[in-house]
């Protein structure tokens, strides 16, 4: 970091001789008039700043930050997301001290605060994993141009006028579809259940990917959510796949953090498939397979490109052909007969753009009351302008329990 302090120190010699930590203050905390031509001097002054970081930064002195949800405790999303930074640490030769991570930061002003520390402690670049964490990172990164900010599964960075603020995501649908086909050929009652955290594109397009996957194997599915409205709640996520199951659904799925939903299936001796990590050693009575995401690509190709001085991405967005998403090994030992076989064909299938996740036909209706058709032959196309989901519909053969 002592490269990177000289440089700020110089330049804020130059503009006024006044040292502000880690980063300049703005000039009107400095009592600087704000007119027109110092807009454009400051603009001018950052672009340089933001330039010689860049050219200055490298793997034995980066520091790199994040804010969390939960921890690595919840076994899913950000123990998850923690084997990707643990992969890119190990990848790019980082020490312990060069990562600082903040855990259990609620959606709150309180992740405003945790970004701020991480600026303050010399992070070059932060990594904020929650959804709603966004407009937190895009308020924090407009005060500090020379620090990376990376968002996921967010979708303000194009249009936030920010050249340091990013998103990132997975196609998890496309991993989804897979673990649906697990599913479909499981059931026994051809009801299937789905603890979802909250009504949105990211959670909707998942549990419907997941549907299609198994409608494409059993005509005759059908399929129960209810919401947690968290994304980590334990108890909660035991009493939704409680209920789901009392009402007649003999494998359970999830979007939500914990492994409560599988082993409260196999506490009622159904099947479960689930979420971020593999759950067989949790419930291995109940547990199929697992949707999972590899953060380890992103959050590595992000801290490559800021150590050799690139550009990263305003969104990033791999899926399946990639390895970017995957599923954990199936449970043979409860898995239907064929399963394997009947996933490997769908994948190919997906990978050569033979089938795609939303093939028509379908019909839907999202929570505001929008509708759409898919035509049979055509499949509806991922927004290309950021890397967070759009599809947002319930499909025919759903159905939202409240």
């Amino acid at each position: 970091m002592k490269k990177r302090l000289l440089s700020v120190l110089l330049s804020l010699v130059l503009v006024g001789g006044v040292l502000g930590g880690c980063n300049a203050k703005p000039a009107a905390e400095l009592g600087e008039p704000e007119t027109e031509e110092n807009q454009e001097s400051k603009a001018g002054d950052r672009a340089e700043e933001k330039d010689r970081v860049s050219e200055e930064v490298s793997a034995t002195d980066i520091k790199v930050g994040f804010v969390h949800i939960s921890d690595p405790s919840d076994m899913g999303y950000t123990y998850n997301h923690d084997l990707g930074t643990k992969e890119m640490q190990e990848a790019l030769g980082l020490s312990d001290d060069q990562i600082i991570n903040k855990y259990n930061v609620p959606e709150s002003s309180e992740c405003e605060t945790a970004l701020r520390e991480l600026v303050e402690a010399g992070c070059n670049i932060i990594f904020a994993t929650s959804f709603g964490f966004e407009d937190y990172v895009k308020e924090v990164a407009a005060e500090y141009p020379d620090v990376q900010f990376c968002h996921a599964t967010g979708f303000q960075a194009a249009d936030s006028g920010l050249d340091n603020m990013h998103n990132y995501f997975a196609s998890i649908y496309e991993a989804r579809y897979l673990a649906g086909i697990a599913a479909g050929l499981k059931t026994e009652s051809n009801q299937l259940g789905y603890v979802a955290a909250f009504p949105f594109a990211e959670v909707i397009s998942g549990y419907t990917a997941f549907y299609l996957g198994a409608k494409s194997v059993n005509p005759d599915v059908t399929m129960d959510i209810m919401y947690t409205n968290s994304w980590n709640d334990p108890t909660v996520e035991s009493q939704v796949a409680q209920a789901l199951i009392e009402r007649g659904c003999d494998v359970v799925s999830q979007h939500s953090d914990s492994t409560a939903p599988a082993t409260t299936a196999e506490e009622n001796g159904v099947w479960q498939v689930g979420y971020n990590n593999d759950m067989i050693e949790a419930a291995p009575k109940a547990s199929l397979i697992s949707a999972r995401i590899d953060w380890g690509i992103y959050v590595t190709e992000a801290v490559q490109a800021l150590v050799d001085g690139e550009e990263i991405p305003v969104n990033w967005c791999k899926g399946l052909s990639d390895d970017a998403v995957y599923l954990s090994p199936l449970n043979t030992d409860i898995a239907a007969e064929g399963t394997q076989a009947a996933i490997e064909e769908a994948k190919e299938a997906l990978e050569s753009g033979e089938i795609h996740v939303f093939d028509g036909p379908i019909k839907g209706t999202n929570p505001s009351g929008d509708s759409i058709t898919i035509e049979e032959g055509d499949y509806y196309h991922e927004q290309e302008e950021s890397p967070a989901p759009s599809w947002d519909f319930i499909v025919d053969g759903c159905n939202v329990v409240e």
